[in-house]
């Protein structure tokens, strides 16, 4: 188990016994009745004003809905991963939502009221867990669950929401992957159609808990095709990767462009590695840097000039601000921290992502924060949504879990563990 992993569980389970009430939690009450009896959508949409929407402080972003987390088939348990997926037939958005019990799809086709269409739950034999990841390849999602037993990787046929009429239906997994059981993340490199599991442990072929690497340019029939592990980094010697992004590197430093690149958060740094050839992955370099505590999570830039990292326990060792890592990589092989970007708030940090000029960061107890970045090593906030208002602004792993800024129509939905999802707009100027 990872230090993440082992702190996470001891917090979480706090909350859990204590059905996490009151103001430590961040719970509120909806500010609109909704008849939980039924899927109906909630119709809960306010605009930015006066520094709320609703209940719910805010800065250049509006409310567009939200769905509680009874409403998107998550009774029991926590709401955590999102990820989305554009149908381009039908020129829907999808929403898909990580929960303790499953993966569930919302159609956002008015995004003004979402409708939860069904639920896929977790594998046969699976045990429920707090940790979940989605992402998606040829119209098909990849969901893997950490701590979840023999649970594998999860395929789905996302063009099975086309036909549902009549919501919300329980799906089943068009195919799994059962080479790993557990794993604590998937990346999937679209351009190469290949997936990697990291994290991955709980029997099968874990790899040290690094690149699981998989081919999936077929999707329902994945294929194995190698491992790769940096064992200088993480806290466990074996090479552990929390998190990675691998892209067809397309950057500055020419001695490796266009080949497959994996920037790995590793608990103790950075590590980039050459996965090309999957029979012979190699290391190009790994890194740490000062006051480390988890190296969690990170996104480069559309140049492949910059990558941000957040760190998710520096904030419980300093009790300081929020600190965003950005990382000079135009030197694939001499990475530099070439900035801390230090926050007004001082929750702690989760994922991140980097759309243009504009990086979006799930930040727990502060919920969404956005940020201009085109100055690259200078980061500022420029609009936020607090999905945690009564959360407080301190370091703690409860509130906003992940966030999906990639729709084309500029609609961002947000996950928070107790309170649902959302889904926001930004407003106003960079």
């Amino acid at each position: 188990m990872s230090l993440a992993r082992a702190v996470s569980t001891i917090v979480i389970g706090v909350c859990l016994a204590a059905s996490c009430s009151g103001d430590d939690s961040g719970t509120v009450t909806p500010p609109v009745p909704v008849d939980t009896t039924t899927v109906t959508p909630t119709g809960s949409g306010a605009r930015c004003e006066d520094g709320k929407a609703r209940d719910y402080p805010c800065a250049r972003v509006d409310l567009v809905s939200r769905l509680r987390k009874d409403q998107v088939g998550a009774e029991e348990g926590l709401v955590n991963d999102i990820w989305g997926w554009h149908d381009r037939v039908t020129r829907t958005e999808w929403a898909l939502v990580g929960h303790s019990g499953g993966t569930s799809f919302v159609n956002l086709n008015d995004p003004q009221f979402p409708v939860y269409t069904g639920i896929l739950p977790l594998s046969a034999g699976a045990t429920k867990s707090v940790w979940r990841d989605i992402k998606v390849y040829r119209n098909h999602a990849f969901i893997v669950a950490d701590g979840a037993g023999e649970h594998g990787m999860q395929v789905f046929d996302l063009t099975e929401l086309r036909s549902v009429t009549e919501p919300p239906v329980t799906f089943t997994a068009t195919a799994t992957y059962t080479r790993i059981h557990s794993a604590h993340n998937i990346v999937i490199n679209e351009e190469t159609g290949f997936a990697y599991s990291v994290g991955s442990n709980g029997g099968g072929d874990t790899c040290g808990g690094g690149l699981h690497m998989i081919d999936i340019r077929v999707p329902t029939d994945p294929q194995f095709e190698g491992c790769f592990a940096d064992i200088t980094t993480g806290y466990q010697g074996t090479g552990y990767t929390h998190d990675a992004m691998c892209i067809v590197y397309r950057g500055p430093d020419t001695e490796h462009r266009s080949r497959e690149v994996c920037f790995g958060s590793n608990e103790t740094g950075l590590s980039i590695a050459d996965v090309t050839d999957k029979q012979e992955p190699f290391a190009l370099t790994s890194v740490s840097y000062p006051a480390v505590g988890y190296s969690h999570q990170g996104w480069i830039d559309e140049a492949h000039e910059y990558f941000y990292m957040n760190d998710e326990f520096d904030e419980f060792a300093s009790q300081g601000a929020t600190r965003t890592l950005v990382w000079d990589v135009k030197d694939l092989d001499d990475p530099i921290v070439v900035k801390e970007f230090l926050s007004e708030t001082q929750a702690t940090d989760h994922n991140l992502y980097v759309v243009g000029d504009l990086m979006f960061q799930s930040n727990y107890r502060v919920g969404l924060r956005i940020l201009n970045i085109a100055d690259r090593e200078n980061p500022r906030e420029i609009a936020f949504f607090d999905t945690e208002p009564n959360g407080g602004d301190v370091a703690g792993t409860n509130g906003s879990w992940s966030n999906y800024p990639f729709f084309t129509s500029g609609l961002i939905a947000v996950t928070s563990m107790d309170e649902g999802v959302f889904f926001v707009r930004r407003t106003g100027g960079n």
